[in-house]
């Protein structure tokens, strides 16, 4: 997989906003009635088999669809981490793709304990998806500087991306101190997360070390999928629910909310945290990017 360079630092996978597979421009008007084209993400089904069995269909913009489709398995306990994928095969035209592993499975019973969650896209997790939640036990040496935070925020801000330039998107983004490493973008946040697990998977990458950011609230699957992947601390420019730092503190995750210029708030496993970072010399978020967040995307795209 190569590495792509921007002037942010080096990915090893980053988003690709000028792919034409996964946005296209729209003709509409503005309101002034004035006409307008304005960029908009494509959202196409995908069936997700296990062997010989149908799984499940998602909703994606179809960028790495052998990566969403192992992470998702990983993190509904359907993979496990000593298993043999034996082939993944992906069928653009059928909107198929199929993982076979060389462990018998079958989960229709499994299939039968599924609960809608609050993700967008109608994600879903299975009842039973705590099944491990207890026995996982992260880092307690892992740290993160707020430095590093710092850094981290501003490299992922200013990356080119679909959220930047289309928005009606979620993205994820696996780090290590103040690097990114891995950025996913995807229409539910949970597509996102998935992808950076098969990745992971895929590439046999240590997640003991590893920082989590994501554009999206952080709930209860949020945190189950973070905690699944064991990575020991969770960062998103967004908010929290109840039940998400409830599960986290369980955990012993680190959960840092409402990141946005020098601002963040955290609500579980703040001994992780090294407060190393002046604040004064720290600039707020531009508004560009504030405006981007807020909802304004399309509101920026017809002013320019």
């Amino acid at each position: 997989m190569s590495e792509r360079k921007d002037s942010v630092g080096t990915f090893a996978l980053a988003p690709d906003p000028d792919d034409p597979r996964l946005s296209r421009p729209v003709s509409g008007t503005d309101h002034d009635g004035a006409p307008v084209d304005i960029p908009v993400v494509y959202e196409r089904p995908l069936t997700l088999y296990l062997n010989g069995q149908e799984i499940v269909t998602m909703m994606t913009i179809g960028d790495h669809p052998e990566m969403l489709a192992v992470g998702y398995l990983l993190n509904q306990n359907m993979l496990r981490a000593d298993d043999e994928i034996t082939a993944i095969d992906h069928d653009d035209d059928l909107e198929i793709v199929v993982v076979r592993t060389a462990r018998v499975t079958d989960y229709e019973e499994k299939l039968k304990k599924k609960v809608r969650t609050s993700g967008c896209a109608q994600g879903t997790v299975f009842g039973d998806m705590m099944e491990r939640f207890q026995e996982i036990e992260l880092a307690q040496d892992a740290r993160i500087r707020t430095s590093w935070l710092y850094g981290l925020t501003r490299a992922i801000n200013t990356q080119p991306s679909l959220y930047l330039k289309a928005g009606a998107i979620h993205g994820c983004v696996l780090c290590e101190e103040d690097r990114p490493l891995v950025y996913m973008e995807d229409v539910g946040r949970h597509n996102a997360v998935d992808k950076i697990a098969g990745y992971m998977f895929m590439n046999k990458v240590d997640p003991t070390s590893k920082i989590f950011y994501t554009t999206g609230r952080l709930t209860s699957e949020m945190i189950l999928k973070c905690v699944q992947m064991e990575i020991p601390i969770l960062v998103s420019r967004s908010g929290f629910t109840a039940w998400g730092v409830d599960l986290a503190r369980e955990a012993g995750l680190t959960l840092i909310g409402r990141a946005r210029g020098k601002r963040f708030v955290a609500l579980s496993g703040q001994d992780r945290i090294v407060y190393d970072a002046d604040t004064s010399s720290v600039p707020d978020e531009d508004r560009k990017h504030r405006r981007k967040a807020s909802g304004d995307a399309e509101g920026r795209e017809l002013a320019s």
